[in-house]
């Protein structure tokens, strides 16, 4: 296992095979899951840092950070 600067993410390999055995439609909804759970914490985060803005101005920042500024 190499961890340094140039590695953020290390699978544990007993992980890997689980994933491995896992069918093609359930690796995507993991990782959907996964996606629609940041989703959630951002916009809860983000509502949660300014009361202010309102829901329409918090999805565009949502959208934002999770494209990574590409929308």
């Amino acid at each position: 296992m190499r961890l340094d600067t140039g590695q953020i993410e290390v699978l544990d390999e007993a992980m890997a095979e689980v994933l491995r055995r896992k069918e093609p439609w359930e690796r995507i909804a993991i990782g959907f899951n996964l996606w629609r759970g940041a989703w959630d914490m951002l916009t809860h985060y983000l509502s949660t840092c300014h009361p202010d803005w309102t829901e329409e101005r918090i999805r565009e920042e949502v959208v934002r950070r999770m494209s990574h500024g590409a929308v």
